[in-house]
């Protein structure tokens, strides 16, 4: 049987539920006939592939897919080789679409920078890790990065409601509790449907949806911890909000159950750096130290023994105290330089390695903080029209509340 997520998957973008600024860019594209390399950066089942599919067919362009999973250089060699041959006089470039391509390793990445580079191929790529870490930077220099949420539980009642409507015609359902469902669902559209379908393959001409029913037929068809898959993601995500709750039980528990299923350590010792600047960050900057060297302990000495670190760390960021303030400061001052552009630098900031900058005023009248009192002078330092503008709001944590009258001593 076709599975329902595939019999649904989206024709255009008027039937794409959610993630509404990629949709819109993406429209964009579409009107104007030119599409640069970009990678789509999200949770699974919130419709890479089906975005990237949409585009190529919108766009009339051919469409070269590859499951980094189940291909080697030799596979992106005779892709490119086939785009390359496909190409007549100033035809638009295919589009080559590869799914997961986190799993790349160097080489294989390498291999696809000549062609991005010269048009050969409009690279689309679907990732569900941080580009940053997992995507050489010669070629991340050459794509957008356009990132995808979760489903939020309206996106995902309109994809319930329309799953009811379309197996209509071999089996009546009747929606009477929706809670057990969407939170199950985890923003994973996939799995939303896949639970419908699994509720349908019963012989039973009507059924029923409740947070009964769902919860029983997600027990029986439970599996064990998959480190690829679904359970994957579930779970590190259960790990992360366990430490960023302060729950060291919790946070010991998921870890055991990773560690268990066969997860890489290196990969949970990465969140962890993560999290202890998302997360904890001003509030006890050792946090971040201290999972740093555990990086490095679980790369140098690998398992069994990395579990003991990694349960040293998830057990000091679980109880230590929490602060995002650091996190929300360059995500506000980001949003802000994108609305606002660049702002000239002060005159008596800027560097004068010459003779005629020194003439135009480049470091006049600059003040040395080490030159006065407790090594602080008043300046300015943000450019013109934005001397009282802040992005950082310090916590109630302890260690930023000294912060905070520091600053409050020094600038108030």
């Amino acid at each position: 049987m076709i599975p329902l997520a595939e019999q649904m998957r989206p024709r255009r973008l008027e039937d794409y539920v959610g993630q509404q600024s990629v949709v819109e860019q993406l429209k964009r594209f579409i009107a104007s006939g030119s599409v640069p390399s970009f990678i789509l950066w999200g949770p699974p089942g919130v419709g890479k592939t089906t975005l990237a599919t949409i585009l190529a067919n919108s766009l009339g362009r051919q469409f070269f897919t590859l499951s980094a999973v189940n291909s080697g250089v030799k596979d992106v060699r005779e892709v490119l080789e086939k785009a390359r041959n496909s190409r007549f006089f100033e035809s638009a470039s295919p589009i080559l679409f590869i799914d997961e391509i986190h799993r790349f390793n160097k080489s294989q990445q390498d291999s696809l920078l000549g062609a991005v580079e010269q048009g050969v191929v409009t690279l689309i790529g679907a990732t569900t890790e941080n580009p940053s870490f997992e995507v050489i930077r010669p070629l991340l220099s050459r794509c957008a990065v356009y990132v995808l949420l979760p489903l939020d539980d309206d996106d995902l009642l309109v994809l319930l409601h329309r799953a009811v409507e379309h197996m209509a015609v071999q089996t009546k359902i009747v929606v009477e509790q929706t809670d057990a469902i969407l939170a199950l669902s985890g923003g994973d559209a996939r799995k939303l449907l896949n639970i419908v379908q699994a509720l349908c393959s019963t012989e039973e001409s009507e059924v029923v949806i409740n947070n009964e029913t769902v919860t029983r037929s997600m027990q029986q068809s439970a599996g064990r911890y998959d480190k690829g898959g679904e359970e994957h993601y579930d779970t590190i995500s259960a790990f992360i909000k366990s430490v960023r709750g302060s729950d060291p039980q919790a946070a010991i528990y998921y870890l055991a159950r990773m560690l268990a299923g066969g997860e890489q350590p290196r990969f949970i010792a990465r969140r962890m750096s993560i999290l202890a600047a998302e997360d904890i960050g001003l509030a006890n900057p050792n946090a971040l130290l201290l999972a740093n060297a555990c990086f490095d302990v679980v790369h140098n000495i690998g398992m069994p023994e990395a579990r003991i670190p990694l349960a040293e760390v998830a057990i000091y960021l679980a109880n230590s105290p929490k602060s995002n303030s650091a996190y929300v400061a360059i995500n506000e001052a980001m949003r802000f330089i994108e609305q606002d552009g660049y702002r000239p630098v002060p005159l008596h900031l800027r560097n004068a390695p010459t003779e005629l900058m020194k003439h135009e005023g480049y470091g006049a009248g600059y003040k040395y903080s080490h030159n006065y009192a407790e090594n602080f002078v008043r300046q300015q330092f943000m450019p013109d029209g934005l001397e009282d503008k802040e992005f950082w709001m310090p916590s109630e944590s302890k260690a930023e509340q000294e912060m905070s009258a520091r600053y409050i001593k020094r600038w108030k």
